[in-house]
C-alpha cells in the first residue's frame, strides 16, 4: 500500500480491481477545502485515461509488473502465442494488446512482456527486426520521399524503402520508428 500524496507518474496501482498506470500527479489546495491529489490514470486493460481525485494520505494498493521475456510462436483466431522462456509454458495474448506490432511478429522474435499474474498488459518489440521484403510497389502521392518505394515484409508491415531493395532481400528495420535501416 502507498499514501496517495506518495503516487509518482510511472507507479501501477489498483483501484476497484482494476490496474492502472499513473501518467500524472498533481497536489491541489484550494482555500475553502481541503487538500486532494489529482491524478489521471491509464487503464492497462483498456488504454482509456481516466482521471481520479484522492484524499491525501488516503491508502492505495501499489503493484509491480513482472517482465518477462516471451518468444512468438503462432497466431491463434484472435490472440497470439508465446513461450514463456523461463517457465517454458505457453502464454495466450490477446489482440488488443499487440495492436499493430503483430505487422513485426514472426516466429522466433522474442518480446518483453509486463505481466501481473497471468495477465500480460503490454509487449515490448526488440528495438531492431531483421525481415525479409516479400513485395514492393511504387508509393501512391504522398505516401513516400521521391525515389523511395514501399516494401511489404514477411509479417505483414509496410515501409518505405530505398529503390535498390528487391524482393526477397533481407532489411534490417527499426520496431519502434517503422523504418529501414539498411540491407542485410
Amino acid at each position: 500500500m502507498v499514501a496517495s500524496n506518495q503516487l509518482m507518474p510511472g507507479m501501477t496501482v489498483v483501484i476497484n480491481g482494476k490496474i492502472y498506470k499513473v501518467e500524472s500527479c498533481t497536489k491541489v489546495t484550494q482555500a475553502p477545502g481541503n487538500p486532494f491529489i489529482k491524478t489521471k490514470l491509464r487503464s492497462l486493460e483498456t488504454g482509456n485515461v481516466t482521471e481520479k481525485n484522492f484524499k491525501l494520505n488516503q491508502e492505495i494498493e501499489d503493484v509491480v509488473l513482472e517482465e518477462r521475456r516471451l518468444e512468438f510462436l503462432y497466431p491463434d483466431r484472435d490472440k497470439y502465442l508465446f513461450l514463456d522462456i523461463g517457465n517454458l509454458e505457453q502464454v495466450r495474448v490477446p489482440s488488443s494488446i499487440i495492436g499493430s506490432k503483430v505487422n513485426y511478429l514472426k516466429e522466433g522474435v522474442d518480446v518483453k512482456a509486463l505481466l501481473y499474474g497471468q495477465t500480460v498488459f503490454s509487449l515490448e518489440l526488440p528495438e531492431f527486426l531483421e525481415l525479409m521484403v516479400v513485395s514492393t510497389r511504387a508509393p501512391k502521392a504522398g505516401e513516400a520521399q521521391a525515389g523511395a518505394k514501399i516494401a511489404q515484409l514477411e509479417p505483414g508491415a509496410e515501409i518505405e524503402v530505398p529503390p535498390f531493395i528487391e524482393i526477397g532481400d533481407i532489411i534490417k528495420v527499426s520496431t519502434q520508428l517503422e523504418e529501414y535501416i539498411q540491407r542485410v
